[in-house]
């Protein structure tokens, strides 16, 4: 959607999308805004609690029937397992999406991960179609005035145009842009301390997955460290999807920097800083 300030302004019902890489503020606008009246629509937590509810059981259960405590308690249906999944703490998600790499360090086979990828993307686009329905049930259930929709980092790698439409009728797209040259370090640099499962685009993941085995001597993934290859490609997936965030943002939407996100303090920051940049977007 577009909008003058005046049009924004006057908006009874606003609803948000906010784009980009994961540690640019999104969840923190989100949980800020909860507080204010806002519905705070998780794409990650629909995830894992509705679409890849049943996959993530299902490794947890496999892994579990390993060990032959477990494996009697299971089988006879003496013990339940069940996801906790909390919508500022996605373990169980990332934890089926998994690293690629040895399975003897943690990682996990490529056909394996590719499968599980495939999963993951099928559950982002079924999550962020499900977004027009919760804007209802927000409103008409919870009775709450506004909508903001928190997204992966990964809705631009999708290659879907029907979910950008979606959205772009539904809601107001801002893009969270990193600019700053010492921030964008200190994003790679806290992604690499601490490498989390990430969701690539197939042919991206291709491409990068022969240029490491070539760079270090290796023929199979499955030889891959795990950590080591996700600290590797982090860098590199952050930059090729700049220009994919840009071109959702462009045509259909708005972009802030990160740096004007983190000096929103509540509301009437957030309200007073779309206007600004509606006024500023030719």
């Amino acid at each position: 959607m577009k909008f003058s300030s005046d049009g924004f302004r006057a908006w009874k019902n606003k609803k948000v999308t906010l784009l980009g890489m994961s540690g640019v503020g999104k969840t923190y606008l989100s949980s800020l805004l909860c507080g204010h009246n806002w519905f705070h629509y998780s794409g990650d937590y629909r995830i894992g609690t509705r679409y890849l509810d049943e996959p993530i059981l299902d490794l947890i259960k496999q892994q579990a029937m390993q060990v032959p405590f477990l494996h009697d308690l299971l089988r006879r249906d003496w013990i339940y397992i069940r996801n906790n999944i909390k919508v500022d703490d996605l373990g169980p998600v990332l934890s089926f999406v998994g690293k690629l790499g040895n399975p003897e360090q943690g990682g996990v086979a490529l056909d394996e991960f590719t499968r599980r990828q495939a999963k993951y993307r099928e559950a982002e686009i079924a999550a962020m179609n499900d977004v027009p329905e919760f804007i209802r049930k927000s409103q008409e259930i919870y009775g709450y005035q506004h909508f903001v929709n928190d997204v992966g980092g990964s809705l631009c790698e999708l290659d879907e145009p029907a979910v950008i439409d979606l959205l772009v009728e539904h809601t107001l797209i801002l893009y969270i842009q990193v600019t700053d040259q010492e921030e964008e370090d200190k994003l790679i640099a806290r992604a690499q301390s601490d490498p989390k499962p990430l969701y690539y685009r197939p042919a991206f993941l291709e491409e990068q997955l022969e240029v490491y085995l070539r760079e270090n001597g290796l023929s199979y993934a499955a030889e891959l460290d795990p950590d080591g290859f996700t600290r590797w490609i982090f860098p590199r997936l952050f930059h090729s999807r700049i220009p994919r965030y840009e071109a959702i943002a462009k045509p259909h939407g708005y972009t802030v920097t990160s740096q004007e996100v983190a000096g929103v303090r509540d509301e009437a920051d957030f309200l007073e800083l779309l206007e600004a940049v509606i006024d500023r977007t030719p």
